[in-house]
């Protein structure tokens, strides 16, 4: 098999649909050409070559009367035009090589279009000039666009075999960054989808006001945030660190605002300063931010979740 995209400056929507196309098909051999005969029969073609036609492997979007969009109306470009046709499948393999996780088709097809929400679209939208994809220059288009030789190396390369050998090193290189990415973004979904259970059936404590989770690795906040609505403080296990956490729920994905701050005296305090604070003799830091803290022992952080219960009761802020 072969996989073809045009050579010269790559960005990150070529680089990410290559990728992609590489987790499904990774002993495909990779061309880097604007050779229309090359093009022509190579098995995919991708942001190169004027069609886009899913059925025979082409995904450009550059020809004159391209309008393909989402429903949302954010244009198409290489990237989302193979996350569409082949994303739930990547989901599916990446899934089951690293969480072992045979996933339902409808439940991939939910993850691919989340991850096209959250990172494919912006990809797509930074390659059209439609928007930036992170405030200031420095989001994942312009990180991968970084990848590219930049004069000081095409004038120590030359413009030769030396330097396209170079420049396809390069976008092998910018492809091993967005398939990390896209592994971690399929691991957190599967990871955050098989803890959903475990959340909901973990134990509620002080009126149904703290959550215990025995494992503050598993993903809570959506959870707590849609389903929970009485609970204002968090006490989990943190098992590699050997101590327990307090977190307080925000009110949105967006920021940090919570439901319930901690007290206003913990902000900043570790160890003996917190300790002589909370009268707790194993607290051992609270953030500045007041959205997390914590002690040695359960019975130290419940001590803690039981004083900020009672500085919310009192409407101490």
């Amino acid at each position: 098999m072969v996989i073809v995209t045009h050579n010269g400056k790559f960005h990150a929507d070529d680089a990410w649909a290559v990728a992609v196309l590489f987790v499904l098909f990774p002993d495909a051999q990779l061309v880097r050409t604007r050779d229309p005969a090359t093009i022509e029969a190579a098995d995919f073609a991708i942001d190169v070559g004027g069609i886009w036609n899913p059925a025979t492997g082409r995904f450009d979007h550059h020809q004159k009367g391209f309008d393909g969009a989402r429903q949302t109306g954010v244009p198409y470009a290489s990237a989302g035009l193979v996350w569409r046709e082949y994303g739930a499948r990547c989901v599916s393999a990446l899934a089951a090589s690293h969480t072992g996780q045979r996933l339902p088709d409808d439940t991939a097809r939910e993850i691919a279009y989340a991850i096209d929400a959250d990172i494919v679209q912006y990809l797509d939208l930074s390659d059209v000039g439609a928007a930036k994809n992170a405030p200031g220059g420095y989001g994942l288009s312009a990180v991968i666009s970084g990848y590219n030789p930049n004069w000081l190396d095409e004038e120590r390369l030359g413009y030769g075999e030396a330097a396209e050998a170079y420049r396809l090193e390069q976008f092998r290189r910018a492809m091993g960054i967005l398939t990390d990415i896209l592994v971690n973004a399929v691991k957190y979904r599967v990871g955050a989808m098989l803890a959903v259970d475990q959340v909901r059936d973990s134990e509620v404590l002080e009126g149904g006001r703290l959550l215990f989770l025995r494992n503050s690795a598993l993903p809570w906040t959506q959870v707590v945030r849609r389903e929970m609505p009485k609970v204002l403080f968090v006490l989990s296990h943190n098992q590699s660190e050997k101590r327990y956490m307090l977190h307080t729920v925000p009110v949105s994905p967006e920021n940090f605002t919570a439901r319930a701050d901690l007290p206003a005296a913990w902000a900043g305090l570790r160890d003996a300063e917190l300790a002589a604070v909370t009268g707790v003799p194993d607290a051992t830091f609270c953030h500045n931010g007041r959205f997390i803290a914590a002690a040695r022992s359960f019975d130290g952080a419940l001590s803690m979740a039981r004083l900020a219960l009672e500085a919310v009761d009192s409407g101490q802020r």
